[in-house]
């Protein structure tokens, strides 16, 4: 159809504002405005959290490419002006380009299943689109923020898919951060390769392993979660794009589902993105972002417990275990004079909890979901959004000013390991148990070494305690 400029609204006393209409009536919109009707009132029925879209800048690239992508297949199958589809597509890569990201201002929560984050998108695609025509904001007879942008769709079906893409993209961000914290183990691990120590069980002494075994377990655990987060990232990457209201497709002409997930495959760069096979189904269904909370959590939990451990092993630097010391990062206490306390793991700890909170939440907003949607997605996106934002960061923090700059007491490492009765651990099998349970019974009590207590009674010959107390035998690891 041409494209010819449209009759005016009448403006509104107050030249600061101009005057739109939806179903409910006039509204009057700041005449500086990109968003339109349905952003005012969502703005006004939303104030809840002070967090907008604004503040997700990669869920605003994403409904920037659906509405994109849209437009582009909307164009090939007929059902939109070549004109129209093509400023529709260039409103779009200047929003993803960066452009216009302050004028999504609705609230992260809101009612309606992301409804208002879709008008949003809708109204500021639209007024850029009208702008790139020669048109003012607000002449929606030419170019309408539903009738156009929106063809072919649903809330139902874009918000989920740009709450999908925009998660692989904070998804993406969070695995190159553990791949930074996995290296800065290994490289720990490596360093302390050849520095034995006491390794404890129950937080009493066990047997001994070398510092590097310990971070060497560190980095493994580490790699195991980004195997299992690249996992729960390719679940994401199937969509319900064209599915429309409840996944039947209503509105959307034959051939649109197939060119728009092919289009956002070539914006996004993500190549095995790929069209639900039951739409009804993938509509309704939010389990991928339980799946993703639940990776999220695993990986919380046991990098909180790797800070639990830091903390530990740290802690002293007279009265604790002192078997390593933390960078000093800020003075501890407003009353203890030199004082320093492992305040960066003490941070990660507390993201984890957030994170173990968020997963409820998710689970919770997961079953809430009836019959043909749920409802209840903005919940879910800014709790995992947020949780992965905070524990990327997190772990930036941890291996730049924590990991990296760790050091090992190692005198003190050997006289431990020396006077713990754990080295009887590995003389048990020459000794006997009852034997090995007396001696290290009473190097306990007499605060005796127990290897002097068994040259003392010759139960072993120097070359036998030699051999058993080897840190290859004492470790399993070759001798160097």
């Amino acid at each position: 159809m041409p494209v010819t400029p449209g009759p005016q609204h009448t403006a509104p006393a107050d030249s600061r504002y101009r005057t739109e209409h939806d179903m409910l009536g006039d509204v009057d919109v700041p005449a500086d405005a990109y968003y339109g009707a349905h952003t005012v009132r969502a703005v006004a029925n939303f104030p809840l959290t002070g967090e907008t879209l604004a503040a997700r800048p990669h869920l605003i690239d994403a409904l920037a490419a659906v509405k994109q992508a849209a437009a582009c297949a909307n164009a090939e199958v007929g059902a939109l002006d070549g004109t129209l589809a093509s400023t529709i597509a260039g409103a779009c890569a200047e929003i993803r380009d960066g452009v216009l990201h302050d004028q999504f201002v609705v609230d992260l929560i809101q009612g309606g299943a992301g409804t208002s984050t879709n008008m949003n998108a809708n109204e500021v695609i639209a007024n850029r689109a009208l702008e790139l025509l020669g048109c003012s904001r607000g002449e929606y007879a030419v170019l309408h923020p539903l009738d156009h942008v929106n063809f072919g769709q649903s809330t139902n079906d874009v918000y989920p898919t740009a709450v999908k893409l925009a998660l692989d993209a904070h998804i993406a961000e969070l695995l190159a951060a553990l791949a930074g914290l996995r290296e800065a183990f290994e490289a720990k691990a490596a360093e302390f390769a050849d520095v034995l120590k006491m390794g404890r069980t129950q937080l009493q002494d066990a047997v001994p392993m070398m510092l590097g075994q310990e971070f060497g377990a560190f980095a493994a655990t580490i790699a195991e979660d980004q195997q299992r987060l690249a996992e729960a990232r390719l679940l994401l990457h199937e969509l319900n794009l064209g599915g429309t209201a409840i996944g039947t497709g209503l509105n959307s002409r034959p051939g649109y589902r197939e060119r728009a997930v092919e289009h956002l495959r070539r914006l996004t760069g993500i190549s095995t993105l790929q069209s639900s096979p039951d739409l009804i189904e993938a509509t309704q269904d939010v389990g991928v972002f339980v799946q993703l909370s639940g990776v999220l959590k695993r990986i919380a939990v046991k990098l909180s417990k790797i800070c639990n451990d830091l903390r530990l092993l740290s802690s002293g630097p007279q009265a604790g275990l002192g078997d390593i010391a933390l960078p000093a990062r800020q003075a501890g206490s407003s009353i203890m004079p030199g004082k320093v306390n492992p305040v960066i793991p003490e941070a990660v700890n507390q993201i984890a909890f957030e994170i173990i909170g968020n997963d409820v939440t998710v689970t919770l907003a997961a079953e809430g979901g009836q019959l043909q949607l749920n409802a209840f997605e903005p919940v879910i996106y800014r709790s995992l959004s947020a949780g992965l934002d905070h524990l990327t960061a997190g772990i930036g923090v941890l291996t730049q000013h924590c990991v990296r700059g760790v050091t090992a007491d190692r005198r003190r490492l050997a006289e431990t390991v020396a006077a713990s009765t754990g080295l009887v651990t590995a003389l048990s099998p020459a000794l006997g148990y009852e034997t090995a349970c007396a001696i290290a019974l009473e190097a306990h009590h007499t605060g005796r070494p127990a290897l002097d207590l068994i040259r003392e009674r010759e139960l072993l010959t120097e070359a036998e305690l030699r051999e058993f107390t080897s840190p290859a035998s004492l470790t399993g690891l070759p001798a160097l």
